[in-house]
């Protein structure tokens, strides 16, 4: 436990590094006692060299706060406040620390067509924000966890691919082999009568390999998997089991979120290539079956019908749809308060936003390839 203490033309700035933990109570008490605040208009704190946290740290930081503005300084934090000092004001019914005082109360607004379009607006906004912030945190906790292989957590992180991709291949395999089929059925109906029935080969191969396996297996895994994820976060939440983890000093980024994230990202594209294999193989037993079309015949225009890039086209597509999927249902799972509606709802808004997201970024993606011409 250690700190460095600089002033600027602002105030005082106090930057913590190491462990504040249980042991280190006393010698933090201590030396933050030391501190001068004669004088002393802004006190600026960070704490992004800090390792680990826990209530008995952050009860001493809260004295600090506390005695700062007590002398008459305002006291900010570099970025959000620790997660720690935010369970001590909500037990302690306190505002938290480092957090702006609340508005007045305005005038209720007369009811109407454009209140509510501008509370939407409003609200939509705030939503934006605190999503890119948790995307943001997210990914520092990553890249903080690269760090070591103990705090990526490999057994979690198996554990989750096991839950989203090999328990979702059946289902998967199901879906991609009945759509096939039936995609290759209306078309074969159709070209069959203008003589180029050849070219269903040619429609299912590209449809299954560039669009058809990722989009169907994104969308499946997002009804199993985003609400999976939001409805574990939230109980968990509502069981103050995250306030638990904050408590004890361990980041819930860490433990909850980024082995979710890893394993899906990694389960995805590999149940994207098994839609792909099942999807071509209910197309050759249509062709075979209902146009008589041998299976050499259909390997060989299999190969004929694909360039150097169409299988790639979908594989790529696989890690961004399961990063949207993953973060839609950790999301808002981390966000449940209160009670089971609120879970309830919080898991239904999960799984639409996942999927949503899995269509608008599907469509982007066929703007860029289309500029790209691949």
């Amino acid at each position: 436990m250690s700190f460095e203490v600089s002033r600027t033309a602002a105030g005082l700035q106090l930057e913590l590094t190491g462990q504040w933990g249980l042991r280190e109570v006393e010698a933090a008490r201590a030396q933050l006692a030391a501190v001068d605040l004669g004088g002393v208009r802004e006190v600026e704190v960070s704490t992004r060299g800090v390792e680990s946290l826990d209530l008995s740290g952050a009860w001493v930081l809260r004295e600090f706060v506390q005695r700062a503005r007590a002398a008459g300084a305002g006291v900010s934090f570099q970025g959000a406040p620790p997660d720690q000092l935010r369970l001590i004001g909500e037990t302690l019914k306190e505002p938290e620390a480092g957090a702006a005082a609340p508005p007045s109360a305005a005038p209720p607004a007369e009811p109407g067509l454009l209140y509510d379009i501008g509370r939407y607006a409003v609200h939509a906004w705030h939503d934006a924000r605190a999503s890119f912030a948790f995307l943001g945190r997210t990914l520092v906790t990553l890249l903080a966890s690269l760090r070591s292989l103990r705090r990526l957590r490999p057994i979690s992180v198996a554990r989750h691919v096991y839950d989203t991709g090999i328990t979702a291949i059946p289902i998967t395999a199901l879906i991609a082999f009945l759509v096939t089929v039936i995609i290759a059925y209306l078309s074969a109906q159709q070209l069959r009568g203008l003589g180029v029935d050849i070219y269903v080969v040619d429609l299912v191969t590209i449809g299954v390999l560039r669009e058809l396996g990722v989009l169907l297996t994104s969308i499946i895994t997002a009804g199993r998997s985003a609400s999976s994820y939001a409805a574990e976060l939230g109980s968990m939440q509502l069981n103050e089991e995250v306030d638990a983890l904050i408590a004890t000093g361990v980041d819930p980024f860490e433990v909850l979120v980024v082995p979710r994230v890893l394993g899906f990202v990694i389960a995805l594209p590999l149940l994207t290539v098994i839609a792909d294999l099942v999807g071509l193989t209910g197309g050759a037993l249509l062709c075979r079956y209902l146009l008589d079309m041998p299976l050499t015949q259909y390997v060989n225009r299999v190969d004929e019908s694909i360039s150097s890039t169409t299988f790639w086209v979908g594989i790529v597509k696989a890690p961004v749809f399961a990063l949207l999927i993953a973060l839609a249902g950790c999301y808002r799972g981390m966000q449940v308060r209160g009670s089971a509606r609120e879970l309830g709802h919080k898991v239904t808004v999960a799984v639409v936003q996942a999927i949503f997201l899995v269509i608008l970024a599907d469509a982007l993606f066929a703007i860029v390839f289309m500029k790209l011409d691949i």
